[in-house]
């Protein structure tokens, strides 16, 4: 019996709560997205059974119900009816979706944002970073060497021009400009500056500008017009090597500036006026706003860390807030307190402090690199969780442990319980700048090091392994029980389980599209084309999504992964199913063969069948299509491409 759209339109209405309750609504290749501005009105149990829905699930602010191909539009144009909505695009609902989420949840969203598409460099910088410095350590003849100069440098490059780096991500986030970005990013570790590093070191600063007070030198923009103790327009004369906030603040002001220019000032003198003008009034925020905030918070932090360390709890508070000054870029002024520890009492019991903090987020990280199951974070977060051990955090705490919080969070347990240690044990370094493994070539006490590093490592992991969670990859929840049929429920039957596979054909399946939701494989036989070469102007412009073609050289179609078939057509020429980590893709056999009412096919699955990679799901007949005068080139789609900024074909 054919769906009648109107009808499940309207129970999807009325078990949503409403069109009052919809902010917005699109739909892709087989499922409606609907954004929904109060979750506690759907009546999830209803809706799951309203004929028609397949399945739903909740992901990234969006209620998607699984309808399937062919159908969701027809639904989709009778809910349009039903509320009185206007269309919208999927990047229209995933704008409402993220405008629905706390303000807190889309600063920490942006931040991932920003780092998951540069975090191999930090990775690979934070690694060799590590071994260089452990290597200098333990052989410091090695330190004097060409190669150590030329491996240090390779090492620290991404982190001494971080915010450059960062600064050009965040603009493809916000939406700004990548070049002028990128200008921004290098002003702020211009080589006119003091590095960043070295603001809290008097001989550098001496030294850098050629004077003998220590402090550093300022430009007044506006003269000495003083607000209280703040002189107007003052910049202090250093970069912001080490920082991620400050960039980011910086590139946020810069894109939204950018765009309202480009709404606001006329076409003709546009290219001239809006580089420009962008430019100037960016640095001038980021230095003159930007900047004495974040000096202001260096002092501050500073302070106090100097007067809590002096206790056991004030070295656990510290233990525990020493990450979060990482992610602020404050904590390179640390340096400061190491050096005069060492001078005055010739031991640093701030090392302990710190390494304790590095440990757990070290701890943190592996636990989700053990526990996740996502191919793509659990390749981030092992080699991460590695850097952090070594002393280096940054990937660790931007590409996993404060993109997901409760990592972070565990971590920072784990840094207070070890730092307590530390504090009660008196355990201290005779140098300063290494921390985690590097730290036992400067330590006092090996063992009590080890058992430091054991309580804050331990602590963040098992805390981690107990209360993150990975979330469910979209489309892989509250499917309806239909969902767990066996192929032999289906007409055309065979078990699931029993089915041919592509491997008892002698058929070698190869990877042909490749994306952070995973690999695709070739389902059939024959020669892979680009998509664009397609024999049909909508395939080949990826109006349905991009893939390949293939000129079959065999009539039949295996599973290209393991997944759940989402949909099956009337007549039987295409194929839909929904793999991990919300891959949906589309195989359809031929070019207008929807012409042929199923002669020629023969369907060996179900909608709802849980398919195992190789196995066969479809026979079709080469010489009928032929004769039917339709191209045979069978079509491989991912409808949901877009959602995937990384589709590779191959």
């Amino acid at each position: 019996m054919a769906l009648d759209y109107r009808k499940c339109a309207e129970e999807i209405v009325s078990n949503i709560g409403g069109r009052e309750n919809v902010a917005q609504a699109a739909h892709c290749a087989t499922r409606l997205r609907l954004v929904i501005k109060d979750n506690g009105k759907i009546n999830k149990a209803n809706l799951e059974n309203v004929d028609g829905v397949k399945g739903m699930f909740e992901n990234n602010g969006q209620l998607q119900l699984i309808i399937g191909t062919g159908t969701v539009n027809k639904v989709y144009d009778e809910f349009l009816a039903v509320t009185g909505m206007s269309a919208a695009t999927k990047d229209d609902v995933k704008a409402a979706a993220a405008a629905q989420q706390p303000a807190w949840k889309r600063a920490l969203k942006s931040i991932g944002d920003v780092f998951v598409p540069i975090l191999p460099a930090i990775v690979a910088s934070g690694l060799l970073m590590g071994v260089v410095e452990a290597l200098g350590k333990v052989w410091p003849s090695f330190a004097e060497t060409d190669w150590y100069g030329f491996l240090d440098m390779v090492a620290n490059t991404a982190f001494a021009f971080l915010p450059v780096i960062v600064a050009v991500s965040a603009a493809r986030v916000f939406g700004g400009n990548v070049y002028l970005a990128a200008v921004i990013g290098l002003m702020m570790v211009h080589t006119g500056l003091l590095n960043g590093w070295n603001v809290g070191s008097e001989e550098a600063i001496n030294s850098f500008f050629g004077i003998s007070t220590g402090q550093i030198p300022t430009w007044n923009l506006f003269g000495n017009i003083q607000i209280g103790s703040y002189t107007l327009g003052s910049i202090a004369r250093h970069g912001y090597q080490g920082h991620v906030i400050p960039v980011i603040i910086a590139i946020w002001v810069m894109s939204k500036l950018e765009k309202w220019l480009h709404k606001h000032v006329p076409e003709m003198i546009d290219l001239f006026v809006v580089p420009i003008t962008t430019v100037f009034v960016t640095a001038l925020f980021t230095f003159v706003v930007i900047g004495p905030i974040f000096a202001g918070l260096e002092n501050y932090v500073l302070q106090g860390a100097k007067w809590l360390v002096q206790f056991g709890p004030g070295a656990m508070i510290m233990g525990a807030l020493y990450p979060l000054t990482v992610v602020m870029g404050l904590h390179h002024m640390y340096n400061v307190i190491e050096a005069g520890m060492l001078s005055s009492v010739g031991l640093n019991t701030w090392m302990p402090i710190a390494s304790a903090a590095n440990f757990a987020q070290f701890g943190a990280c592996l636990a989700v690199g053990l526990k996740c199951r996502n191919a793509k974070l659990k390749t981030v977060a092992i080699p991460s969780s590695m850097s952090a051990a070594l002393g280096i955090t940054e990937p660790a705490i931007f590409g996993v442990n404060f993109r997901f919080m409760k990592p972070f969070l565990c971590g920072m347990a784990g840094g207070a319980a070890g730092a307590l240690f530390g504090a009660l044990t008196k355990i201290g370094a005779t140098a300063y700048g290494v921390t985690g493994i590097p730290g036992y070539l400067t330590i006092d006490s090996p063992g009590l090091y080890t058992i430091l590093l054991l309580i804050s490592g331990g602590v963040a992991f098992g805390l981690t392994m107990f209360f993150w969670k990975e979330e469910a990859p979209a489309g892989g929840a509250s499917i309806k029980e239909a969902a767990g049929k066996t192929v032999s429920d289906a007409s055309g039957g065979g078990s699931a389980s029993g089915g041919a596979f592509a491997q008892d054909a002698g058929f070698e399946q190869k990877v042909v599209i490749k994306s952070s939701g995973g690999e695709i494989l070739q389902p059939t036989p024959g020669k892979v084309i680009p998509y664009t070469e397609i024999p049909d102007p909508t395939f080949a412009a990826g109006t349905l999504g991009e893939g390949v073609g293939v000129e079959p050289t065999e009539g039949v179609v295996y599973a290209p992964y393991d997944g759940e078939i989402s949909s099956v057509a009337e007549s039987k020429h295409a194929i839909g199913i929904t793999g991990e980590n919300d891959q949906e893709l589309l195989i359809h056999v031929g070019v207008d063969t929807v012409e042929m009412n199923g002669d020629g096919f023969n369907t060996l699955v179900a909608e709802g069948d849980q398919v195992k990679k190789g196995q066969k799901l479809m026979e079709f007949d080469i010489s009928k299509i032929k004769a039917a005068g339709h191209p045979d080139t069978v079509v491989v789609l991912l409808t949901n491409s877009d959602d995937y900024e990384d589709v590779t074909f191959g």
